[in-house]
């Protein structure tokens, strides 16, 4: 709606929030903390904004962002369970931060982005460099999604040594990145997005099939020790790529050791 738009060009703040599960509608809970003059929408799944006008400092939308997480956070009784929800909030100034309901909205989106990296129960304000940062981010993004397919990936091996006879018993095989342009990346940097568009699953099968290879001309005292995402450990295939990974390979499962962390068990 026009109206709508304009509310959103003439908007002194817009906030983003992301809070779950959905059965405490957050927009529903806001109602009782918001202005008349205020305008809450749902954007759809657990996201809704709240559009403010006619602020007097930025301090206002502050101080709302903190009314929303501590009023959203509190805890709920629904259906006899004792829910306690999270949500973040992402702030856009207009029009410094866009004078345009689109470019608002992405403003905020940005800034939403950054609270939710933060941790829950948090909030941001829209910062222009958040936007380079972003398109740094899809770029990396566009380019994970295509460096298996291209062999980007090797793995570098690093030795497990018995304290007590110092002898090498394995070797731990670690993951690294070598695109083109960007020279080596490390799996801190790589390893969360990948598991955040659900790259990690064949990566790490391919972890574990390259780490079976390299194993299988190894001598048979000498085992490798291969890493689990969160996200992995949880995928359905694999134990499937795992069978398959030893039967192509014919190393013996005994050598094959893989680990996970312990957020993996939480």
């Amino acid at each position: 709606m026009p109206l709508a738009a304009r509310w959103f060009r003439q908007a002194g703040a817009l906030f983003r929030s992301l809070a779950t599960p959905a059965a405490v509608p957050p927009e529903q809970v806001c109602l009782g903390i918001v202005r008349e003059t205020d305008t809450i929408a749902r954007l759809g799944g657990d996201e809704f904004a709240i559009v403010q006008v006619a602020l007097a400092d930025p301090a206002d939308a502050t101080t709302l962002a903190v009314r929303v997480v501590d009023e959203i956070s509190r805890p709920y009784d629904v259906d006899g369970h004792h829910l306690i929800i999270g949500t973040s909030v992402g702030i856009a100034m207009g029009p410094t931060d866009g004078d345009q309901a689109d470019v608002l909205l992405r403003s905020a989106d940005l800034a939403l982005y950054r609270a939710k990296a933060d941790g829950r129960g948090t909030f941001h304000f829209f910062e222009t460099e958040m936007d380079a940062q972003m398109q740094e981010r899809l770029a990396l993004e566009r380019d994970l999604r295509s460096a298996l397919a291209r062999g980007e990936f090797e793995l570098h091996y690093q030795p497990i040594v018995d304290v007590a006879s110092r002898h090498i018993t394995g070797f731990e095989a670690l993951v690294r990145w070598r695109h083109p342009e960007r020279g080596l990346i490390p799996p801190n940097l790589f390893v969360p997005l990948a598991e955040e568009i659900g790259a990690i699953v064949p990566i790490g099968a391919w972890i574990i099939r390259q780490a079976c290879e390299t194993a299988a001309g190894w001598p048979d005292d000498i085992v490798v020790s291969v890493n689990l995402s969160p996200v992995q450990f949880g995928s359905p295939g694999l134990v499937s790529s795992i069978q398959t990974a030893l039967s192509a390979t014919g190393l013996d499962p005994a050598r094959l050791e893989l680990e996970i962390t312990e957020i993996t068990l939480l």
